[in-house]
């Protein structure tokens, strides 16, 4: 079942049973809120791309993509062959080079902030790089009323739940309503999931899952 970004507004308002103005202006919201919320709860191959890069002599910082998510894996080109990087917690990183004017062959890479990878050794010639990495794609909310994305054609029961707890949190609704949506949500998540998710421990290059950082 396919559903467009004005069916799933429409679905939205009749659930809810609310078109006052203010609501229905945050509809928008609501469904970005809730795509970014199965985005970040559940990993889907088709949301992985590669891009291509430079790191800076003297530079210890790389700029993320600007549809960044979460890194699968990071390599250099060294005399043609690929060399991957370890992906480290930040502090692990800046420990191993505290001097920033240290420089060497790139060893490990952290999440600097939302726009930057850090880089351990600085690196002490131009790299091309290669980043693998799981990526935001377009919002439903970005076309047209007929317009459809990838989560509103394949997993329109998820976006639809996702968006009533936004929609309805914001209503300051009965919790017991709530309750059976989250639970809704998280079984259609559930079918979502065996669609292939990868345990979100370390990096794809390693381990074949993807990285995220401990706290």
């Amino acid at each position: 079942m396919t559903m467009t970004y004005g069916e799933l507004k429409q679905a939205i308002q009749d659930y809810t049973e609310n078109d006052e103005v203010t609501f229905v202006n945050n509809l928008p919201l609501f469904i970005r809120l809730a795509e970014e919320r199965i985005l970040k709860n559940v990993q889907l191959n088709l949301f992985q791309k590669n891009q291509a890069g430079t790191m800076t002599l003297g530079n210890q910082y790389l700029a993320a993509p600007s549809d960044f998510l979460a890194p699968f894996s990071l390599s250099i080109d060294v005399s043609g062959d690929a060399e991957f990087l370890l992906f480290k917690d930040l502090d692990f990183v800046q420990t191993y080079t505290p001097d920033p004017t240290t420089t060497g062959q790139p060893r490990y890479y952290a999440q600097f902030d939302v726009d930057n990878f850090i880089i351990a050794p600085t690196p002490n010639a131009n790299f091309t790089v290669d980043i693998h990495y799981l990526y935001r794609p377009a919002s439903l909310t970005a076309g047209a009323d007929s317009g459809t994305s990838w989560l509103s054609q394949n997993a329109e029961i998820t976006l639809l739940y996702a968006a009533l707890i936004e929609s309805y949190t914001f209503m300051k609704g009965d919790p017991g309503l709530m309750q059976m949506y989250q639970q809704r949500y998280a079984e259609a998540l559930g079918r979502l999931k065996n669609l292939g998710e990868a345990q979100e421990t370390s990096d794809e290059y390693r381990y074949g899952v993807i990285r995220t950082p401990r706290s």
